[in-house]
């Protein structure tokens, strides 16, 4: 079968990832260096370990496997790290996606898919944003990515390397057979960090900002399951194998919720009540982020089967109380 190399194959969307690339004919190639993966999380594929900075290692990997393709996930993504420490930002995300590239155009491997962010667009309220929208990222982790599209641009004129960019909104949910799921240490995002507090695990959620220029006063996101998110990633390998031009595409459902929606939905899927104290903004959180974007579905052929919200909590839900994994 022919050998995908999928950079971050151990975290939460690069493990599902991995699984959807076994079951449409690929070997996925794990190289992660497990500082936010999970060695349990790679269980489709070969596993590879090494950080993206190390040329040597890289070529190492790509020599052994000669993968036609990366699936590009690896990178820092926390809005508040990023804040704090751009400088890690800068080196984790953008000097490893450089030397990523580099290895790749040495061996040969041209075809490029990667997971970029809604985060590059930036702060922008009250606008539907397409591929076409201005970005004006605000946090170190939105200009690491739009740096890494700009280089995927020169690299593309210079050395022919094609590609997808998927810019994605939220991500949810986790794989309904329990294989994979979400667990990160510390945990940062939004549903598993609900879940926990429903399940008593954290004395409760905490709301970051409750006075945005919202209907409730909370963030608005647009929520994607992460198995709808992985299926785009595979169509998209597919457009680079067909020899399309590389493309950028938004992977939203253009439903935004709030972040007490959310609670909402998931104290009614669980039946529990969820314990929440208000506090104040984290910097560089914007207020409102969500796709009007068809370009998937009409060019690809991408329609987002299981991005409700109730599914995306029930999923969720369902790992959290059945699967984690350990160092």
């Amino acid at each position: 079968m022919t050998n995908i190399l999928v950079t971050g194959g151990a975290g939460y969307i690069g493990s599902h990832a991995c699984k959807a690339l076994k079951a449409a004919g690929y070997t996925p190639v794990t190289y992660d260096n497990l500082i936010t993966g999970w060695a349990d999380a790679v269980k489709f594929g070969p596993f590879e370990q090494g950080e993206l900075t190390d040329r040597a290692r890289l070529d190492q990997v790509f020599a052994a496997y000669n993968p036609a393709a990366v699936m590009h996930f690896a990178a820092l993504s926390q809005v508040g790290d990023a804040m704090r420490l751009p400088e890690v930002y800068w080196h984790n995300n953008v000097a490893g996606s450089l030397t990523l590239m580099e290895a790749a155009v040495h061996a040969g491997c041209l075809d490029f898919v990667f997971s970029s962010t809604c985060a590059t667009y930036g702060d922008q309220d009250n606008v539907v944003l397409d591929e076409d929208s201005a970005q004006y990222p605000v946090n170190a982790y939105g200009k690491s990515k739009r740096t890494i599209e700009d280089m995927l641009a020169d690299f593309e004129f210079a050395h022919n390397l094609r590609h997808v960019i998927f810019r994605y909104f939220n991500v949810a949910g986790a794989d309904p057979d329990g294989d994979v799921g979400e667990f990160h240490q510390p945990e940062t995002h939004l549903v598993p960090l609900l879940l926990d507090a429903i399940d008593g695990k954290r004395a409760a959620l905490t709301i970051f900002g409750s006075d945005y220029d919202t209907p409730d006063g909370t963030c608005i996101r647009d929520y994607v399951h992460v198995c709808d998110l992985v299926d785009a990633h595979v169509l998209g390998l597919k457009w680079l194998e067909r020899g399309e031009d590389s493309r950028v595409f938004n992977l939203g459902t253009g439903a935004g919720f709030s972040v007490r929606e959310v609670i909402g939905h998931a104290g009614a899927v669980t039946n529990r009540d969820v314990p929440v104290i208000e506090g104040p903004r984290r910097p560089g959180d914007c207020t409102k982020l969500v796709s009007g974007s068809s370009r998937a579905e009409a060019e690809l052929g991408w329609t987002p089967t299981r991005s409700t919200m109730d599914r995306m909590i029930e999923d969720a839900w369902r790992w959290h109380r059945t699967g984690h994994y350990e160092k």
